[in-house]
């Protein structure tokens, strides 16, 4: 074998060796993002849900009979 052929082998590993660690980088990278966009996901999901009770709680206050007298009162103050 002659040394131009070696040099050949040569590259040509080292290029297969950086493609297959670029190519599983990417991977892991995508893997970790698809599971923190999953975490996140859920802590949105749950603070929606969070605000949605707020909302309701809110709405049964404002639409108490009573919540006018309240608001009637306090403007006289």
């Amino acid at each position: 074998m002659n040394l131009t052929a070696i040099a050949i082998v040569a590259i040509v590993c080292v290029a297969i060796v950086k493609l297959t660690n670029t190519v599983f980088h990417k991977r892991n990278v995508n893997a970790r993002q698809t599971e923190s966009s999953g975490k996140d996901n859920s802590e949105m999901l749950q603070a929606i849900k969070n605000l949605q009770e707020r909302v309701a709680t809110l709405e049964k206050i404002v639409t108490d009979e009573k919540y006018d007298l309240k608001k009637e009162i306090e403007s006289l103050r």
